[in-house]
């Protein structure tokens, strides 16, 4: 070490000059180190002497035989000194050098600072190229591609991805995160986009094939705490705890509509109902529930009746009917379309924190305070199932619980519900790392999901750990000999100013995607997307002992295609299937559809949907998804609700290639624009027709405009 400030990093020499070395250190100063090894001095190192053994030479406790050579001179030895310094900041700053990278072959070296600028420098000569701000926190990586173009910058007090052209000086890519946890999210109708908000305000929309983030709303002034799409999937709307409601538009990316209460209020929860006019937002202070237009903006009524704070609230998906959820142990129906009376009281063991509507519906299930899931039928108000969920939470002890894990889950719950997109699976979490898969008509466990193995992680945990325990005690409960102040109960930010603070693990929103495909969590890692990948897994359908890959090739070979499809779609195998499929000719798909029995239905188009949104072949498979809803679509409304999945999966990758193929007509169009005022500005070369009716075009023109002008 050099001076008092410790060394960042150090460099690898320049091709020009290899026996120098650059180092930076954390004040920004950069020091050049040269050998006092030249590459002329060829003169030959001496050879190493050696001499017989002393009694000093001992090894493990034991002699060494035979002579030991010694060791060289310390004239021969490398050495490198200081050759000059430079500063990377200017005169009489003192940020501090967080990060730094160095590019070899064009010799350029990137440093990132704690206030978020950067520098481009080049070596060895240390000259400026350029420098920029790119936010107000700290950068904590630098990455330079091979070809050194691009510049990759990454912030973690931000959650900040940039890419940078240092040389067009553009940026390629730019990315930004919650920079605080998310605790709400919501599917798109489509299955296309995810909304998520944060406690820092911030409602962003993700798409869920790049994974990028598209928009992000920043109106909010506090902690977002639901977020949820209007049923035609162009409209977003979030509640927070700043008092407002929000309603976004996804095609002009602008909050057109904002909603208030009589008072100021803190909004817990939202709904919107199916066709998009009424929005519904709970208070968790004035135990009320709001109702807004949604076209209008104003306010129709306010349903009081609740003794407690509002926790959750749902609409049914295809009646307009309202259900709430309260900590005075009740869920209430409210009819929306009847002088908003309540249709019915559901009593609940304990406090509800949870409720959701089955997608057809006729089913509701309620998660409650002492871990219990109840299912009640909404028409009726009848419970019909309970699942006991307290054991499969599993929630690991925290370093300040005195109690064991086992004892300490016994007041966990869930605290966020969806159901699966056919309304046979139920999704849970809550303050525990796992989430649950139930199956509703058995009540039993599915499978379970571990969101995290990060120990770094509060709750985490499950037994004692014995390397922490002293004779005064655990070490998360001393602190120097005096016993630390644990936090009051429903503080879960604790002590900010702690030097091991912890972030306890949770679950905080669960969806389903419509397509039925995957669902996804919000989490403290963050947004979590679990998908359901069938392509490796042999899943049959319908098989008996005839049915072989042999047949169904023998029976394309005859011309059999309707047998030959329904061998494939019994066998469901992804490649034999499509094979079948693009052997059929396309002038008789409209008569294999009318062919097609109706059980099929709903597995072919799952499986166009996927091969429309990677095959090469679109029209083709458009065809066929075209003429199968055309044949039967007089006999699948009965079965509207079951392949609602599939539907959506099909209207997913339909809209993701319009999308495509939109943007690529609009640069296209662009383009030729552009050619055209081009060639105009440089004259180009015409015919001497084409000048002449252009002459007489511009004459009329101006002949046109003295008429008008002698006219006034």
């Amino acid at each position: 070490m050099v001076g008092s400030t410790p060394l960042s990093c150090v460099l690898c020499s320049l091709p020009s000059s290899p026996l120098q070395l650059y180092s930076i250190c954390g004040a920004g100063t950069i020091r050049i180190w040269k050998s006092n090894f030249e590459l002329t001095d060829l003169r030959p190192r001496k050879p190493r002497k050696e001499r017989p053994l002393n009694e000093m030479d001992v090894e493990n406790g034991e002699k060494i035989r035979g002579s030991v050579k010694e060791e060289d001179d310390d004239s021969e030895k490398l050495y490198y000194n200081s050759n000059g310094k430079h500063h990377l900041n200017k005169a009489g700053d003192f940020t501090m050098l967080t990060a730094a990278a160095f590019h070899k072959k064009l010799r350029i070296l990137v440093s990132g600072f704690a206030n978020g600028t950067f520098h481009i420098h080049e070596l060895p000569d240390v000259n400026l190229i350029h420098s920029l701000s790119i936010s107000g926190q700290s950068i904590s990586s630098i990455t330079i591609n091979s070809t050194g173009d691009w510049i990759s910058f990454g912030s973690s007090g931000l959650g900040q991805l940039l890419v940078w052209e240092w040389q067009s000086e553009s940026y390629i890519l730019k990315q930004q995160g919650h920079f605080n946890n998310m605790v709400a999210l919501s599917y798109s109708p489509d299955g296309q986009h995810i909304a998520t908000g944060g406690n820092d305000g911030k409602v962003k929309v993700w798409d869920t094939t790049s994974g990028f983030c598209f928009v992000t709303f920043t109106n909010h002034t506090s902690g977002i705490t639901a977020v949820a799409f209007t049923s035609n999937g162009q409209v977003l709307v979030s509640s927070s705890l700043d008092g407002t409601v929000r309603a976004y538009s996804l095609l002009r990316y602008r909050n057109f509509r904002t909603f208030t209460s009589p008072r100021l209020t803190q909004f817990s929860c939202l709904a919107v109902d199916g066709s998009g006019d009424l929005v519904c937002a709970g208070a968790q202070d004035a135990f009320e529930v709001y109702v807004w237009s949604m076209q209008t903006g104003k306010l129709l009524d306010v349903l009081a009746g609740h003794e407690g704070p509002v926790s959750s609230v749902a609409f049914n998906p295809w009646k307009s009917v309202l259900a709430t959820a309260s900590w005075d142990r009740t869920v209430r129906l409210w009819h929306m379309t009847d002088s908003w009376r309540t249709t019915e009281t559901l009593s609940i063991t304990a406090e509800a924190l949870a409720v959701t509507f089955r997608p057809d519906g006729r089913e509701l299930a309620v998660a409650s305070l002492d871990g219990q899931i109840t299912m009640w039928d909404s028409e009726k108000g009848i419970q019909t199932g309970s699942i006991e969920g307290r054991h499969d939470l599993q929630m690991g002890r925290k370093e300040t619980d005195k109690i064991t894990a086992k004892h300490s889950a016994k007041g966990k719950a869930f605290t966020s519900l969806c159901y699966s997109a056919d309304g046979n699976a139920l999704l849970a979490g809550g303050a525990s790392r796992f989430v649950c898969i139930y199956h509703v008509r058995e009540q039993l466990l599915a499978k379970k999901f571990e969101i995290s193995c990060n120990y770094s992680l509060d709750g985490m945990e499950e037994f004692l750990d014995r390397r922490k325990m002293t004779e005064f005690g655990s070490l998360a409960l001393v602190d120097e000999g005096s016993g630390v102040a644990l936090s009051l109960p429903g503080v879960r930010l604790g002590d900010m100013s702690s030097r091991h603070f912890k972030p306890e693990i949770h679950v905080t929103s669960l969806r389903f995607s419509p397509t039925g495909r995957c669902w996804a969590a919000t989490s403290t890692e963050g947004l979590l997307i679990y998908s359901l990948d069938s392509s490796l897994m042999f899943d049959p359908f319908q098989l008996d002992e005839e049915v072989t890959a042999g047949s169904v090739h023998r029976t394309l070979r005859k011309g059999e295609w309707t047998l030959a499809l329904l061998m494939a779609m019994k066998l469901n195998e992804q490649r034999l299937l499509q094979e079948t499929l693009e052997s059929v000719p396309y002038t008789d798909i409209k008569v294999l559809c009318s062919a097609l029995p109706e059980s099929y239905i709903e597995r072919l188009l799952v499986f166009l949907a996927a091969q429309i949104e990677s095959s090469r072949h679109l029209q083709f498979y458009l065809i066929w998804a075209h003429e199968l809803l055309m044949q039967h679509g007089q006999k699948l409304k009965a079965r509207s609700v079951s392949l609602m999945p599939a539907i959506h999966s099909l209207q997913k990758s339909i809209q993701s290639h319009f999308t495509e193929l939109s943007k690529l007509c609009d640069w296209n169009r662009y383009n030729m624009r552009f050619a055209i005022c081009l060639s105009k500005q440089r004259g180009v070369k015409r015919l001497p027709e084409e000048r002449d009716s252009d002459m007489d075009s511009e004459v009329e023109s101006m002949a046109d405009s003295s008429k008008e002008e002698e006219i006034e």
